[in-house]
């Protein structure tokens, strides 16, 4: 049998939304008949990101219960029902075989009706600290496909299957030439290149740090990949020149990969995933505004492992040149951080996420 049905659910940012796409397409490859459904949240960016990417999608209304006292909080209880109302609906016209949690909001309802139906269900969790949604349907689901060592402290051991996390096909073997990576941005084959990552939407105080930073690079003779974001792009076009190339959304990140001599990141966990397969000297400014503040959590993770190098944003002022220039240096310290950082990588993750699904449906 081939037709079988898939509803995949998880949205909210592209932490969620990529490595369902990422699973849906692996899917698609081996059973080629087989139909798919995702279901997120009508206002966020997965109902834009999914048809983009072939598959249809249903929206469902629903948002994150606030962490602070506010009226949002007030209509939570009634789009929790409408939702789960509207999720009973979808899972009894499609009838999948399988139902796939990759977090955000809009699983939750999804992932607790089909598993009430006695539909098996798995969750992937990208981050080394459990996302609310994830830890609520722990009980609910058959397997849990997590990235990081230490998770039965959120999940039973008994389900928990240490997959890594789904990336980019393109980046799961970098096999690009680097002259025609650097040729590709035009830029200095002889200079040593930093790469700088603030996530799809930008960071705004990564954008101040690189903005201030200019000077500093310029005085090491380094050349830069702004990936500013597209919110930022207008106000820092203006630093655009041979050594620094500003990109709203950088299109060919096996291109900027290869380039890089170092990197500078967000620690959201597909960027920590990806960066552990190309394996180079990273700074991780985690966000201070996420859920659980998990950003800081995923990449203490790698600190403690001697694979990459954090610097929190308030201690940004106090702390940048010192462990930029240090670690400059020390063409020993680059070549442990990156070593160690590739040993933690796990490029087959789809792979393996997949079969685990397909051991459900067998």
């Amino acid at each position: 049998m081939d037709n079988y049905k898939f509803i995949l659910s998880g949205g909210g940012t592209g932490g969620h939304i990529y490595p369902a796409i990422a699973i849906a397409n692996e899917l698609k490859k081996r059973y080629p008949e087989a139909e798919f459904l995702f279901v997120g949240a009508e206002d966020r960016m997965e109902m834009e990101k999914v048809p983009l990417a072939g598959y249809k999608i249903i929206g469902l209304q629903i948002s994150g219960f606030q962490r602070k006292l506010t009226l949002k909080n007030l209509s939570f209880p009634f789009k929790v029902i409408k939702s789960l109302r509207k999720a009973g609906k979808i899972v009894s016209e499609f009838k999948p075989d399988v139902v796939i949690g990759t977090g955000g909001f809009a699983s939750g309802p999804v992932l607790r009706v089909a598993s009430s139906r006695g539909i098996p269900c798995v969750l992937q969790e990208q981050n080394s600290y459990a996302g609310m949604t994830n830890k609520l349907l722990k009980d609910k689901v058959a397997k849990i496909c997590v990235a990081y060592d230490g998770m039965e402290k959120f999940f039973p051991l008994s389900k928990i299957i240490k997959t890594g996390n789904p990336v980019r096909s393109n980046l799961a073997h970098l096999a690009t030439d680097k002259h025609q990576a650097l040729g590709f941005f035009r830029l200095n084959l002889r200079m040593p290149t930093v790469l700088i990552l603030g996530g799809s939407l930008g960071a705004r105080r990564i954008n101040e740090l690189v903005e201030e930073k200019l000077p500093f690079f310029k005085k090491y003779d380094i050349q830069v990949i702004w990936q500013c974001g597209k919110l930022y792009y207008d106000e820092y076009k203006k630093y655009m020149s041979d050594t620094v190339k500003v990109e709203d959304f950088v299109h060919r990140m096996d291109f900027a990969y290869t380039a890089a001599d170092f990197i500078i990141s967000r620690a959201g966990a597909g960027s920590v995933s990806e960066l552990s397969i190309v394996g180079k000297s990273t700074i991780f400014i985690p966000s201070p505004n996420v859920a659980e503040d998990h950003q800081t959590k995923n990449a203490q993770a790698l600190v403690d492992e001697n694979a990459a190098l954090m610097i929190r944003e308030k201690d940004l002022d106090v702390q940048f040149d010192t462990v930029f220039a240090d670690l400059f240096d020390s063409k020993d310290k680059q070549k442990e951080l990156g070593a160690n950082f590739k040993k933690m990588a796990l490029p087959k993750a789809t792979e393996h996420i997949v079969d685990e699904i397909e051991k459900l449906l067998n």
